[in-house]
C-alpha cells in the first residue's frame, strides 16, 4: 500500500500567530516539532495498517520544515517547491493508493483560525470555484480526484475538518483545535498525537475504494485579490478576464488549466 501525506502547518496543534509558523522566529522552532511529530504519527498509523511506501509533501511556506531525521527511515520528503502545477501534492499520481493531508486550515475569509487563507494570506482575499469558497483541502483534493487518489484523511482546525466532511463524505478527521477570534482552543499536543495515529491507522485498515468521486465537468473560477494591481497582471494569463478591479475570472474543462492559472496567478 502506497500513501502520499500532505503536510501544512497552520491546522497543526497549538500554531496560532503568524510567528509561530515563519520560520526564522524562536517561537516557529515549537511547532516545526509539533509538525513533525504529527507526521510521524501518520506515519506510524498507516505502517501499522500495511503501509509499504509512504511519500510525504512538506507544502508550507519554503516547503522545508518538517525534521527530516526525526521521521521513520523506510519513508521520503519532498522539500521544497519544484513550480510543478500540483504544487501541494507535488509527485502524486495514480500508482499511490490513498491521499492523507495534515495541518490543513480554514479558507480564505473563514473564521475558524486566525491563519486562515487559501494559498496566499497576503495576495488572495478569497478564491471561489464553481461558486464554492474554495480551500486549499479543496484544490488539492481535486487534484487527487484528477489522479484517482482517494483522500482519506485530514487534520487541523475544527471548520476546515467540517468543510471536507461536506466535500468528501466518509473522509476521516481529526480535529486539534478552534479558532476563536484571534485565539485558539487546542487539545493536548500528545493527545492529537495519540487521535492522528489511530485514524490514520483505521481508516487505512478498512476498504479504500468506494472513496473515489469524479471531478465536475466545468470548472468557474473567480479570484478576488487583495490589490487591484495583483489582478491587473493576473488578468493577462491565458484564458483569464478582469471581472472587477480586483477580481479575475477563468473558465476551463480541464482541471490542469486550473492548477496552471493558480501556478502562475495566486
Amino acid at each position: 500500500m502506497k500513501i502520499y501525506i500532505s503536510v501544512d502547518i497552520e491546522g497543526v496543534c497549538g500554531t496560532t500567530t503568524w510567528n509561530e509558523v515563519t520560520r526564522g522566529n524562536v517561537e516557529y522552532l515549537e511547532f516545526q516539532q509539533q509538525m513533525t511529530r504529527e507526521v510521524i504519527a501518520a506515519c506510524e498509523g498507516a505502517f501499522e495498517a500495511g503501509a509499504t511506501e509512504i511519500v510525504i509533501k512538506d507544502a508550507h511556506d519554503t516547503a522545508c520544515n518538517i525534521i527530516a531525521d526525526d521521521l521513520p527511515e523506510n519513508t521520503s520528503l519532498i522539500r521544497g517547491w519544484s513550480r510543478h502545477p500540483y504544487m501541494m501534492m507535488q509527485e502524486l499520481d495514480s500508482s499511490f493508493d490513498a491521499a492523507l493531508m495534515l495541518g490543513y486550515h480554514s479558507l480564505a475569509g473563514g473564521g475558524g483560525n486566525p491563519l486562515a487563507h487559501t494559498m496566499s494570506s497576503s495576495r488572495i482575499s478569497t478564491l471561489d470555484i464553481n461558486n464554492m469558497p474554495a480551500s486549499e483541502f479543496l484544490i488539492n483534493y481535486y487534484t487527487a480526484m484528477l489522479e484517482k487518489v482517494p483522500v482519506l484523511f485530514i487534520s487541523g482546525d475544527r471548520e476546515i475538518c467540517d468543510h471536507a466532511a461536506e466535500i468528501a463524505p466518509g473522509i476521516s478527521t481529526v480535529s486539534v483545535k478552534t479558532g476563536v477570534g484571534a485565539s485558539t482552543v487546542n487539545i493536548h499536543p500528545k493527545s492529537a498525537l495519540r487521535m492522528i495515529k489511530s485514524a490514520v491507522f483505521e481508516v487505512l485498515s478498512g476498504s479504500l475504494s468506494g472513496h473515489l468521486e469524479d471531478l465536475p465537468e466545468w470548472f468557474n473560477i473567480t479570484i478576488d485579490y487583495a490589490n487591484n494591481q495583483d489582478a491587473y497582471k493576473a488578468s493577462f494569463y491565458p484564458g483569464a478576464e478582469l471581472i472587477s478591479p480586483r477580481r479575475v475570472g477563468f473558465e476551463s474543462d480541464n482541471y490542469l488549466d486550473v492548477l496552471r492559472l493558480f501556478l502562475f496567478t495566486l
